[in-house]
């Protein structure tokens, strides 16, 4: 398990004992993934102003207290880990706001009854969250590598494909925008789908503790694409 020493969510499990060591890597994971965290907090019934002020919040106890520190190294997840703390911490949130509201009358909150009327649960607007940004991360990633390349053009030419597969008249307009042969096109769009979902892996190694834990966070979100809408749906089966 040595790979996965080097890992940000490894390097903060290991500096448990040390947490000034590891600060500087949750920090960028908790940037990286605060999107999740903001979504469940919406669904959780909180309007747009008031769920910005409790994700800071969140995000500051996460790192100030430590949350981390008993995280199992072996199997560890951050996106485990960071649910079931927000859980805790909106509880906690909600029952402090309980007691200050004890005995005032109820007010109708028409955000909160719109998330209601959404069907959408918290866990799975954290989860569709989630792997929405694990996608942009990794797009992101590869469409870096393209433009160090040089090129930036065909990339964006070539990223539409990446969401579905083309049919012989996209391929045909591609062909005739740049002068490449279709099957060419069809052959770099097969390769560069690959290397978006080599991508995807790496930046979930990024939140696991171990070969398992990734084997099984891959399996939990292929099944939370499977049932929602996401347009990615064909780049993210590694």
């Amino acid at each position: 398990m040595s790979k996965f020493q080097t890992t940000r969510w490894s390097l903060i499990v290991a500096a448990r004992d040390s947490p000034a060591q590891a600060r500087s890597a949750l920090e960028q994971l908790c940037r990286a993934y605060r999107p999740p965290v903001l979504a469940f907090v919406r669904h959780s019934g909180y309007a747009q102003a008031d769920a910005e002020d409790l994700t800071q919040a969140f995000f500051l106890r996460f790192l100030e207290r430590g949350w981390y520190a008993d995280a199992d190294p072996g199997r560890g997840r951050f996106r485990t880990l960071v649910l079931v703390s927000l859980r805790n911490f909106l509880h906690d949130q909600h029952a402090q706001a309980a007691a200050l509201k004890r005995g005032a009358g109820k007010q109708a909150d028409a955000d909160i009854l719109d998330r209601i009327a959404s069907g959408e649960s918290p866990e799975e607007a954290f989860t569709r969250a989630w792997l929405g940004t694990v996608l942009a991360r990794a797009m992101q990633h590869l469409e870096r590598e393209w433009v160090r390349a040089g090129k930036r053009a065909q990339f964006e030419q070539l990223a539409p494909l990446l969401v579905e597969h083309a049919d012989a008249s996209e391929l045909r307009g591609i062909a005739a925008a740049t002068g490449v042969r279709s099957n060419t096109i069809a052959v770099q769009a097969h390769r560069m789908r690959q290397r978006l979902r080599q991508l995807v892996r790496l930046e979930l190694l990024q939140t696991v503790g171990s070969g398992e834990a990734l084997e099984q966070e891959l399996a939990e979100l292929r099944e939370a694409l499977e049932t929602s809408s996401a347009p990615a749906s064909a780049t993210a089966n590694p």
